[in-house]
């Protein structure tokens, strides 16, 4: 969507997420399944992707993206098909393969910006769990009130998986804390163990 709207600046793209997380509930006693029905619930969420900046209505201005599928961690996060269905693999230890790998996946992003992480006002990131913050918190030395969206996501709407992250971002939008002109990361993972990330400004209204 993107790349579609640098090419054309009349472009208008609607991307939509909506996921059904429950359908994937099991009975069973193994241990991931029964994180799995804990963790992630049910939402879904749109945005518009346009070329020009959108009338009446705060924006978030992409800038660049990077993605990074990291060495460790393909059999801690997976979707898998089994005998009832979906089977969802999620180990304790994708918070530590997170943070393991958090810098060097961001590095490419930063360098393509000439920032650094002390130059991002606030960051949107995807709060696969509580755990998940916590440690993007404390190894990238953030404040917590550079990760309320999150936080606050994750406590009233749970792991929505890929709509989370969207959730994340409207609440900053919203807020009056983020103002004209600062950055916004967006951070989401992924099976893999995949880490996306893009680079956002907030905008006022046009």
């Amino acid at each position: 969507a993107h790349s579609f709207c640098e090419g054309d600046p009349h472009a208008r793209v609607l991307i939509v997420s909506v996921e059904l997380c429950t359908l994937h509930f099991q009975s069973t006693k193994e241990l991931d399944h029964m994180i799995g029905a804990a963790i992630f619930g049910d939402g879904g969420a749109g945005l518009l992707v346009s070329g020009s900046p959108t009338a009446n209505a705060p924006s978030l201005e992409s800038e660049s993206f990077a993605n990074t599928i990291t060495e460790t961690g393909k059999k801690d996060m997976a979707w898998t098909i089994g005998d009832h269905g979906f089977d969802m693999i999620l180990s304790s230890y994708v918070p530590d393969i997170i943070e393991a790998n958090l810098e060097e996946a961001l590095a490419p992003l930063f360098v393509q910006a000439g920032l650094s992480p002390t130059d991002i006002t606030t960051w949107g990131l995807h709060p696969g769990g509580r755990s998940i913050v916590d440690k993007v918190e404390a190894s990238l030395g953030l404040g917590a009130e550079q990760l309320e969206a999150s936080r606050y996501v994750l406590a009233n709407y749970g792991n929505m998986s890929s709509a989370t992250v969207l959730f994340v971002l409207q609440r900053i939008l919203a807020s009056k804390d983020t103002r004209e002109g600062d950055s916004v990361l967006g951070l989401a993972f992924g099976p893999g163990l995949s880490i996306e990330s893009g680079l956002f400004r907030k905008r006022s209204l046009a």
